[in-house]
């Protein structure tokens, strides 16, 4: 049985770790050099690196039993194309859905980072930006003093600031998960007033930031996850483990 994966998610290299541990040829594709070292320490699972298209996708699934779609929730793009990419191929393909947080009554919702850009050109103070270095370009129209991108420690993502003329002393390059402790520290050290941030779930540290924020007396601008249907992890690692038994 062959499986193939689109990853980039703790969800999808956890269900990878365990499709590997029930004999189960695991293939994960990631996007970038940062998922691909992330992966490569699952055992028993072989990684392919890079953005492909949906032509590309669909040549990785021929031959496959199963495709699964765990990449990021808001990665909207990436799942049009590998639905379209299943379809092409004709395998089976499972959306893996993160699990909804709540939002806080005091957050300011929004469907898009142009929004969230739009809203907060009426407010002032500091704004910490944690929606990736790929999402900067949104907030061109502020002043990028006020600005204090958290992005993974890359080139690609400080060459993003640097083109988005974010100061560097504004930049933090850091890997997450975050803490409660950590989000509260830089909420303090750079006088944020703002948070910018996606509903990431549990694996993406979202109660830790909303916590920090409403500690530090920072607002909260959350951008809505975009409405799709799938399956939850324990379903889709029910239906592998049955398509095992069934073989």
């Amino acid at each position: 049985m062959r499986v193939v994966i689109f990853s980039g998610t703790t969800e999808g290299r956890n269900l990878s770790a365990q499709l590997a541990e029930l004999g189960i040829e695991t293939v994960v594709c990631v996007a970038t050099e940062y998922g691909r070292v992330l992966q490569e320490q699952v055992p028993g699972t072989h990684t392919l690196t890079g953005r492909l298209t949906a032509a590309e996708m669909a040549g990785v699934l021929d031959g496959a039993d199963l495709c699964i779609d765990a990449t990021h929730p808001y990665a909207r793009e990436a799942s049009r194309n590998i639905r379209l990419a299943a379809g092409q191929a004709g395998v089976s393909c499972r959306r893996l859905l993160r699990e909804e947080s709540p939002l806080p009554m005091e957050a300011v919702a929004v469907d898009s980072t142009e929004e969230a850009a739009a809203f907060l050109a009426g407010t002032e103070g500091n704004i910490l930006l944690t929606t990736g270095a790929k999402e900067l370009g949104a907030f061109a129209s502020l002043s990028s003093e006020r600005l204090y991108p958290r992005v993974l420690p890359m080139l690609e993502s400080l060459a993003a600031c640097e083109a988005a003329g974010i100061p560097r002393c504004n930049i933090i390059a850091m890997q997450g998960p975050f803490s409660y402790e950590l989000n509260y520290a830089l909420l303090k050290q750079f006088h944020i007033s703002w948070m910018v941030t996606k509903d990431g779930g549990a694996a993406g540290g979202f109660e830790e930031k909303v916590q920090a924020a409403r500690e530090t007396g920072t607002k909260l601008v959350v951008i809505r996850r975009p409405q799709e249907t799938g399956d939850s992890y324990d379903a889709i690692l029910k239906m592998c483990e049955e398509m095992m038994v069934c073989r």
